[in-house]
């Protein structure tokens, strides 16, 4: 069976809240999705705005190995000549190999939206695919809200679908533009459409307001369609598309379509973070098959299983999509856990039975205390080598204090830290002025520690956050801070919890120099 994927990320996707691509963006992306393999991708709306328009100009000019570009446009307007109408010569003019055209298969949407007649409409759909299948261009149809046409006028829904195809489309799209649907709606409207438009020449583009998209169009695969619409991460409008990178992995993994060759599906991961990263989203850790935590095992029982037989916990092996399998070390953790976070840092053979169990036990106790390990690794490791003195610390904390001064409630208070630090036997004082009590405590501590370790100016703060972790104590709670720095290389978090947000904020901010300054010089 010959499967199309059709990424609509630089359109569908990008009309998602928060997500704004500069003309940059748009071709990194393309040239991304090119090199992973995707059929057809969809570079935005032809003649909609300027970006766009120098989207498609742009595009020409580069060297598209196995993708093609595809130009989104809408049928005629009403009453208008085909000749001069804008969209219709914008599409034409983007020259797009694959021309992809939006007209409406629901009746209300017709009446209502359009305000327009139902054979006027008809008209519409045939004159511009006829008009652009002439043209020796590739043509997909995007019947828009065909699901809740066919709900509200089957027979009519069934019509624009007929009129599209007999007119020239080379695929005929089921759009749930609403995203309203959920499988078994999906294959019950197929097994109708299937009988008067050949499988192989219908389309799939669910959006994801039930949750449903992937399974929505797996389930339309299983109906024989051909041609799968969908975004990277599930970007798009409202709450999104189907997410081609889980629908690929599944159709590879579960039913044995080889969409991509084995050496691409391990680029998933990395595919998923730079479009993420290019449309400025942190990665969704909890994402199927290439999120962080993916395959992260937290509990005892979970991470003793893994140890002993891999595949005990999960349901493949991660390295086939260029992710990794993970044991976290948390207030649920056994021996396992840390048995195994300790051969990752290869320093199991300095631990015996009683060292684990004793560090074990004295984890869950600091977890208790507000503590979390989970993602703050970099303290973990410092916690695990520190227990056995394993590394010399690059600093020793003599004192610090925090002070704030606000002189009017108007302006911006004034926040000063200074700082005393042994490093080498040789005492430094440090002082600096920050916007708020970390920022002027993280600026005294660098200031300190710049004139030992210079290369420590490619370090970063680059998110702070803070939750109180036993609300009911109210201002007695105990705090917990977690920090995340990077340098031009990685990203690592450390973590710190205290009834006191100054005294949480410098156990984070002192672990994360320590960490570094222990891989990259001390160490």
């Amino acid at each position: 069976m010959n499967i199309e994927l059709y990424d609509t990320t630089l359109r569908d996707g990008a009309q998602q809240s928060g997500i704004s691509l500069s003309l940059k963006d748009k071709i990194n992306i393309t040239l991304k999705l090119d090199e992973l393999g995707i059929d057809t991708i969809e570079g935005g709306y032809a003649g909609s705005n300027p970006k766009d328009d120098e989207y498609f100009r742009v595009i020409q000019k580069e060297n598209i190995k196995n993708s093609k570009i595809s130009a989104f446009g809408s049928t005629r307007k009403p009453d208008a000549n085909i000749e001069s109408d804008i969209i219709v010569n914008a599409l034409l003019d983007s020259e797009a190999e694959v021309l992809t055209v939006v007209g409406k298969s629901s009746s209300k949407q017709v009446l209502k939206v359009l305000e327009t007649s139902l054979d006027e409409n008809l008209k519409m759909i045939e004159e511009t695919i006829n008009f652009l299948s002439k043209r020796d261009r590739r043509v997909v149809y995007d019947a828009e809200h065909f699901f809740d046409g066919f709900y509200t006028d089957k027979n009519y829904a069934i019509k624009t679908l007929i009129t599209a195809y007999e007119s020239g489309a080379d695929i005929v799209t089921l759009c749930d533009t609403n995203g309203g649907m959920i499988p078994e709606d999906i294959e019950k409207v197929l097994v109708e459409v299937k009988k008067h438009i050949d499988p192989s020449k219908l389309g799939i583009h669910c959006h994801n307001d039930t949750d449903t998209a992937v399974a929505c169009t797996l389930s339309a695969f299983n109906e024989g369609v051909a041609h799968i619409q969908g975004t990277v991460n599930g970007y798009g409008e409202r709450c999104g598309n189907t997410n081609l990178i889980s629908l690929i992995a599944n159709l590879y993994f579960k039913k044995g379509i080889s969409l991509l060759s084995e050496e691409k599906m391990k680029s998933l991961t990395e595919v998923s973070n730079f479009v993420s990263d290019t449309v400025n989203r942190t990665p969704f850790p909890y994402a199927p098959y290439v999120g962080s935590m993916a395959f992260t095992h937290k509990g005892g029982m979970h991470a003793s299983a893994v140890n002993k037989y891999v595949d005990s916990y999960q349901h493949m092996n991660p390295e086939k999509v260029g992710n990794l399998s993970n044991i976290t070390v948390s207030e649920l953790a056994g021996r396992s856990n840390v048995i195994s976070r300790l051969k990752e840092l290869d320093i199991l053979d300095k631990f015996n039975d009683d060292d684990i169990k004793n560090v074990t036990s004295f984890i869950k106790n600091k977890e208790n205390n507000g503590f979390s390990y989970e993602v703050a690794s970099a303290s973990l490791e410092l916690l695990l080598k520190k227990e056995k003195r394993l590394t010399k610390p690059p600093f020793n904390l003599i004192e610090y204090d925090v002070r704030l001064k606000s002189t009017n409630l108007d302006k911006e208070n004034q926040c000063t830290a200074s700082i005393k630090l042994s490093i080498n036997e040789i005492e430094i004082e440090k002082t600096a002025i920050g916007n708020g009590p970390v920022a002027a405590l993280d600026k005294a501590l660098r200031e300190a520690l710049l004139k030992f370790y210079p290369s420590l100016d490619k370090v970063k703060l680059t998110d702070y956050k803070v939750r109180v972790v036993n609300e009911s104590e109210a201002t007695e709670s105990i705090v917990r801070v977690s920090i995340e720095s990077a340098d031009d290389k990685e990203v690592w978090t450390t973590v710190g919890a205290s009834s006191n947000i100054i005294e949480a904020s410098w156990m984070a901010l002192s672990d994360s120099m320590e960490w570094w300054l222990i891989k990259n010089i001390i160490d």
